[in-house]
This record gives structure tokens, sequence and C-alpha cells, in this order.
């Protein structure tokens, strides 16, 4: 009986530390979410900025490209809340698609990924 208790007991123990762990692995992922986020919201600021009237063809492209520049840095931390919680791959996805697609055709997705890493209740 006493062999029981034990078994129980360090089953018990082992459950509660590995749903310890994977909450923390997850905080890791919404923390790297959030500063990928950080660097898409300064991406989506300059994107705005080149859009503006009247600006000069030379000043929209550097603005468009300093914006694209943006996004890109922030596929690091995007690539390392992936790592973390897989769920945080259409982030990374849609950063890394800045290369091939506009970015204002990648803007709303973009932004309701950021809206969810950066709420109450980060969970994709």
């Amino acid at each position: 009986m006493a062999r029981l208790i034990r078994s129980l007991v360090v089953s018990s123990l082992l459950v509660v530390a590995s749903v310890s762990l994977s909450s923390c692995g997850t905080g890791g992922a919404i923390a790297d979410a959030r500063l990928s986020c950080q660097s898409v919201n300064r991406a989506l600021v300059l994107e705005a900025q080149s859009r503006q009237p009247g600006l000069t063809t030379a000043r929209r492209t550097q603005l468009q490209a300093r914006a694209l520049s943006q996004l890109l840095k922030a596929t690091p931390s995007a690539a390392a809340a992936t790592s973390i919680d897989g769920s945080w791959n259409p982030l990374m996805t849609t950063i890394g698609e800045a290369e091939r697609v506009p970015i204002p055709e990648l803007i709303p997705a973009l932004r309701r990924l950021c809206n969810v890493a950066n709420s109450s209740t980060p969970y994709l």
C-alpha cells in the first residue's frame, strides 16, 4: 500500500512539474511574439507613411524599403515564438511572405496576429 501511495505522489509531482514547465514555455513564446510585433508595428507605420499623398517617388520607395527591412527584423522573434509554441507559425509565415507579397496585402493578417499577441489572452 505504501508503495502505491508513493507511486501516486511521484506521478502527481511529475504532472504538476510538466504543467508548470509547459506554461513557462508558452509565456516565452508570447514574449517572443510580442517582441516580433513591435517590429511589425514599426513596419506598418513606415508603410502607412509611404502611402501619404504628395511624396516623391524616391521618398515613397525609401519608406517602403525601410518598412520591409523593419518587418523582416521581426522574423527571428517570430521564429523563436514558433519554436517554443507552434501555434505562432502563422505570424512567422506571414512575416516571411513580405519578400514575395506587397506589405499592404499582409496588413490585415499582421494586425490580427499582433492583436492576439498583445491581448490579455494571447492564444491562437
